[in-house]
């Protein structure tokens, strides 16, 4: 997936994410007067379906940018040759990206922006390619987003404190005495 919006305000914008859905290229000066900026976008895909908050697409947004940066940071070649992101890799880059922004708060965040699982990520990129917000190739489909992790597994476990066996706990406390 690849962010291929164009805000009013960048008038030196440039078609190089391509428009795969219509397989050519805009006319860039009618879409800059055309299109409102990602926000009044979202206001009218929220006001068709009201399951995600705003703010989940803000952040798959920024999410997508993180999950592209950190790819590239793996496999530079890479960014030469696209800046296309499958389902699966998205989704890894938005777990990232949400313990590093909310930590031990993340999966409380999400669930309340209506983002209950991995399968919501991928009705949140739909919705943001059926607006010509975010472009995709033939390849990908809402099944990648399909339960690729458990938000408790992802976002919770990773703050809980590790279990030991009851044995080896007492054994630790009394031997130090």
């Amino acid at each position: 997936f690849q962010t291929i919006f164009v805000r009013r305000s960048d008038t030196r914008a440039t078609c190089d994410a391509g428009l795969h859905r219509t397989g050519h290229c805009a006319n860039l000066s009618s879409a800059l007067m055309q299109n409102p900026d990602f926000s009044e976008i979202v206001i009218l895909i929220c006001k068709e379906d009201r399951r995600f908050d705003r703010k989940a697409y803000e952040f798959v947004r920024l999410g997508l940018d993180y999950a592209v940066k950190e790819l590239r940071k793996k496999d530079s070649a890479r960014a030469e040759r696209s800046r296309h992101v499958a389902g699966p890799e998205l989704l890894e880059g938005l777990k990232t990206y949400a313990l590093d922004q909310y930590g031990p708060l993340a999966k409380t965040v999400l669930n309340a922006w209506g983002v209950k699982r991995c399968r919501d990520f991928g009705d949140i990129v739909f919705n943001l390619i059926e607006y010509n917000v975010f472009s995709k190739t033939e390849n990908d489909r809402r099944e990648d987003f399909a339960d690729i992790y458990d938000f408790d597994e992802a976002f919770v476990k990773p703050f809980q404190p590790s279990k030991r066996s009851r044995g080896a706990a007492s054994t630790e406390a009394f031997g130090a005495a």
